[in-house]
């Protein structure tokens, strides 16, 4: 005999396939991953597995990114299996996403430094400290754009 308890729910497994219920604390987005319309319903059979689904209907969407300038930029992503679903599948996909994963990591970084290093902190402070670093940066900014040219 199964033992219950309050709050707990039994979840049968009815096939094999690695997709299991959603947790009360999640969201679940569903959004046409076609660019085109169905002209007439398309039954398929034979189908079995979930990876069968992505072989057979191939679906991708076209993304439009913005980026803080306000230049758009246009990317397909393909999704041929559930991972590609994960922010990292989508991520690892996009350029412009990886772009603006790297900055993320970068604003981490600079975070944690901020938070950890002392000798920062207390130039940071100190107003005559805190210029004379605004200085050296701006310095440095202007050294690395006129490398670029």
């Amino acid at each position: 005999m199964d033992n219950y308890s309050i709050g707990g729910s039994e979840v049968k497994q009815d096939s094999g396939e690695a997709i299991g219920e959603i947790g009360q604390n999640k969201t679940l987005l569903v959004q046409k991953l076609t660019q085109d319309p169905p002209v007439k319903p398309d039954v398929v059979k034979g189908i079995k597995s979930v990876d069968e689904v992505f072989e057979h209907f191939k679906p991708e969407v076209e993304v439009n990114y913005e980026d803080s300038e306000g230049v758009e930029s246009k990317e397909t992503l393909h999704f041929t299996n559930v991972g590609d679903f994960s922010m990292n599948g989508i991520i690892n996909q996009s350029e412009f996403l990886k772009n603006l994963s790297a900055e993320k990591d970068q604003y981490l970084k600079i975070v944690k430094q901020l938070r950890s290093n002392k000798i920062l902190k207390m130039a940071l402070e100190d107003p005559d400290a805190k210029e004379a670093l605004l200085e050296s940066i701006h310095s440095l900014l202007s050294e690395l754009r006129a490398g670029q040219k």
